[in-house]
């Protein structure tokens, strides 16, 4: 019994020397890699010129994102988005692009204003509302009004046959967007004021719930919206905004924005104009890629492009001027709350030289 007591002591000599070494090991390489690591701190603080420049910013640089709104309809913005073209030529700037969805342009602009989106694609009004509120906005450039591609859609068995119909009706539409501005008109072009209609605010996809359901009696709403309803038999058109539209879309960023970037704001322009022109020169392609966006079906969109004027406008002093009307009607009607000078959202003659696609300028 002794010799095995004394053997079993043995071993567990053995057992505590070896975790003991291996303990000392490990603190020993410990200490040389904090030693080490002090060291070269040291070396670093002294003598930050060993590093090359170009190793040490290449570590820490990453590529900022340019926020641009998603457009879901059949627009050369959509097809931007789908040839990749702008993020081609954003890579040397450092820029990667970034598309992001909202449901109407007067959301859009609230996340411009909340730095939550870099560049806008709305109506007319949408920017008046913003600027009533005091976002710091700047117009970029401007489009061809496109009326059709928006109208005012009753129920399929509605017996509203004309505008005039509509007094003391529901009328569901997004508050400050294109479908109330052309309801305005509408009305005013029968005789009729917006309070002789119930205004009822609703973004798209709830008034597209809201119509289905009968809640309401008609709908002011863009493209693919009205063509989707159309063609389930939910609704039919009773009259779109080919002779009531006189002013087109707007793409907009902020102050802050725009004089941070104007080379990136020039990139996007260019790359958007270019995608203008294919759009309206490949109705069939651009059937096919925006399909699924769209929802709709190629043979239907073939036909829908027919509802669109491609192509970019330059901001001119005519531009302004139709703005500034805008502004004063929203005005008149009580639906902002001052009065606006839509002039302190444009940029000069000289700044918007710099930023527009020379061919975009040849159409002034």
């Amino acid at each position: 019994m002794p010799a095995l007591k004394g053997k079993f002591e043995f071993r567990k000599s053995q057992r505590t020397t070896r975790r003991s070494l291996l303990f000392a090991l490990g603190y020993c390489l410990m200490l040389s890699t904090a030693l080490s690591s002090c060291s070269e701190a040291k070396n670093n603080t002294q003598q930050p010129e060993t590093l090359p420049k170009s190793v040490a910013s290449s570590s820490t640089t990453e590529k900022q994102v340019v926020r641009i709104v998603r457009s879901k309809q059949l627009t050369a913005l959509a097809i931007l988005e789908k040839q990749g073209s702008l993020e081609k030529r954003l890579e040397p700037l450092g820029f990667k692009v970034q598309w992001a969805e909202f449901a109407a342009g007067p959301q859009q602009l609230e996340a411009l204003n909340a730095n939550g989106l870099d560049i806008a694609s709305t109506a007319e009004s949408p920017p008046v509302f913003s600027q009533a509120a005091g976002a710091p906005l700047v117009y970029l450039a401007t489009t061809r009004p496109s009326g059709k591609a928006i109208s005012l859609l009753v129920p399929v068995n509605s017996p509203i046959k004309s505008v005039s119909d509509l007094k003391g009706k529901k009328v569901a539409f997004q508050k400050a967007s294109i479908g109330h501005y052309l309801l305005v008109k509408a009305l005013e072009d029968a005789g009729l004021k917006l309070s002789d209609v119930q205004s009822i605010f609703l973004p798209p996809p709830d008034a597209n719930v809201a119509f289905s359901q009968n809640k309401v009696d008609a709908w002011y709403i863009w493209e693919p919206f009205a063509t989707r309803n159309v063609q389930n038999k939910v609704a039919r058109v009773l009259a779109d905004g080919g002779k009531l539209r006189d002013t087109g879309n707007f793409y907009s960023t902020s102050r802050q924005f725009y004089q941070a970037h104007p080379d990136v704001i020039k990139v996007f322009l260019e790359e958007l104009e270019k995608a203008e022109i294919w759009t309206k020169d490949h109705p069939k392609e651009v059937a096919q890629l925006l399909a699924p966006v769209t929802q709709l079906d190629p043979p239907t969109l073939e036909i829908m492009h027919d509802k669109y004027d491609y192509g970019l406008l330059p901001i001119t002093e005519k531009t302004i001027t139709k703005q500034q009307q805008v502004a004063d009607k929203w005005y008149s009607l009580g639906l902002i709350p001052k009065k606006v000078n839509v002039r302190n959202g444009f940029l000069t003659p000289e700044e918007y030289a710099k930023i527009t696609p020379s061919e975009v300028l040849a159409n002034k």
